[in-house]
């Protein structure tokens, strides 16, 4: 149809155990972190029909993140919010995305302390 429609995919608060931070503590105890992803998917690429072969598949996403978060020792979330919104921008479905994780064990005055990487358009 010729109405402009934006679709996005969201993934809100997804709960992984990694090992990420800088101090002794953090490196030799996995911690809390939580992510979350937001995608703007490409035009086109809308189901036709009720079928799922038609759309992004939603565990890809979901095993994507917890597979990167697991794989390796981060010192910062920085680098692992990168390889999150790397692996997430290369789905053919995707046109841009948002990523933020959070760690919210840092501090035991805070909720949480979080970082986001973004190319979605403003």
């Amino acid at each position: 149809s010729s109405m402009n429609i934006r679709r996005r995919f969201l993934l809100e608060g997804l709960n992984c155990q990694g090992s990420i931070g800088i101090y002794d503590a953090e490196r030799q105890a996995k911690q809390t972190v939580l992510i979350d992803a937001d995608l703007l998917l490409r035009d086109g690429t809308e189901p036709q029909t009720d079928s799922v072969d038609e759309t992004i598949d939603y565990d890809v996403i979901h095993d994507t993140i917890h597979n990167l978060v697991g794989a390796m020792h981060y010192d910062l979330q920085e680098t692992l919010a990168r390889r999150i919104f790397d692996a997430l921008l290369a789905l053919p479905e995707v046109a841009s995305v948002r990523v933020r994780t959070a760690k919210p064990e840092a501090y035991g005055d805070c909720q949480q302390i979080a970082y986001e990487l973004s190319n979605l358009p403003s």
